[in-house]
């Protein structure tokens, strides 16, 4: 199961108490103090895993707690130090703190075994004698151990791949992915087939691949939260690439395409500068020789030259290696 929207708690540990003690050994019988500072708290440290795709985990583990830091001890010993907590979180994941019902950018993971503190241990409290002055040679008092940091956290998770599939619902977006890659989507003929995104390795030949994201379709409104938009949208920031896939048979495609872009830019206008391609599909529900005629008339209805556009059908295998070629090229420049 793909989740990509978590919330958790997260509490690093509290330092150890300052202890309080005096010297006592065979001929000192009024030894100074030595009470030993109390030990740091435990440190609460996310992790960038690349083995992980999901937010799943925390489906089931909501609360993340640090150790404790250990009580100073005689002969000033300092306590240990807390184990520190390490969670493991996928690449492209976002952290908000949102305590208080605030929402503030805590961090991004985008590095395998990249380490962030989240939420930092408490620091020891001071041993007695720590307390010594000339005028006050045996102070019987200590300081406790503070509290750890304590954080309500929002975890959203981006999609890392090189392309991004954009279209309506039932464009064909799910079929094209599963034919040029070992992904496999569910794939029906109603709208929303793909309710969660799908990514897929695309191997253009032996040594060159690529990932493509199939993300949920996308309607008129998306961006104001109609449809499935605003859980999705998010992905489609940290491609490298658009694929804006167009159904052949629509008899709109410049309304189509003009849709999909401005609810991309009314999410975030920085979409519209990201590098694209516009493919049209189900090419197949069309008689060969009439290919070239049609596409041609789209070029001219969308308002850009022949070559910026390609025709595919994913049902019958045709045209897919030259997106494949094209997609590889555009990623590389």
């Amino acid at each position: 199961m793909f989740i990509d929207y978590a919330k958790i708690r997260v509490e690093a540990g509290k330092g150890g108490n300052g202890c309080i003690s005096f010297r006592r050994e065979k001929f000192v019988p009024k030894g100074g103090p030595d009470g030993g500072d109390g030990g740091k708290g435990g440190n609460v440290i996310a992790v960038g895993d690349e083995n992980i795709n999901t937010l799943i985990n925390f489906r089931y583990i909501k609360w993340f707690k640090a150790n404790n830091g250990i009580q100073g001890q005689s002969q000033n010993k300092t306590g240990g130090s807390g184990e520190n907590i390490y969670i493991k979180f996928p690449l492209g994941s976002i952290i908000f703190d949102i305590t208080d019902k605030k929402k503030e950018k805590i961090c991004e993971i985008v590095e395998h075994n990249q380490e962030i503190v989240i939420a930092r241990g408490g620091i020891g409290g001071k041993g007695n004698l720590y307390f010594t002055t000339s005028t006050n040679q045996a102070p019987r008092h200590a300081t406790l151990g503070k509290e750890g940091e304590q954080f309500e956290l929002e975890i959203e998770l981006k999609l890392m791949a090189d392309v991004g599939l954009v279209g309506f619902p039932n464009a064909g977006k799910s079929t094209l992915l599963a034919s040029i890659s070992g992904a496999k989507p569910k794939i029906a003929d109603y709208k929303f087939t793909t309710l969660e995104p799908m990514l897929g390795v695309v191997r253009v030949d032996e040594f060159r691949s690529f990932v493509m994201a199939d993300i949920p379709g996308l309607i008129e409104g998306a961006s104001e939260g109609k449809g499935l938009g605003l859980q999705f949208l998010r992905h489609i920031q940290r491609t490298n690439v658009l694929l804006f896939l167009l159904d052949i048979t629509n008899d709109n495609p410049f309304d189509d395409y003009q849709i999909l872009k401005k609810e991309l830019i009314q999410y975030d206008d920085r979409l519209d500068r990201k590098r694209h391609l516009i493919v049209f599909s189900k090419m197949d529900l069309i008689l060969e020789e009439e290919h070239e005629e049609i596409l041609q008339k789209r070029s001219v209805e969308l308002g850009i030259t022949r070559d910026k556009i390609l025709g595919i059908s994913s049902v019958a295998n045709w045209n897919l290696q030259e997106l494949k070629e094209r997609l590889f090229k555009i990623i590389g420049d």
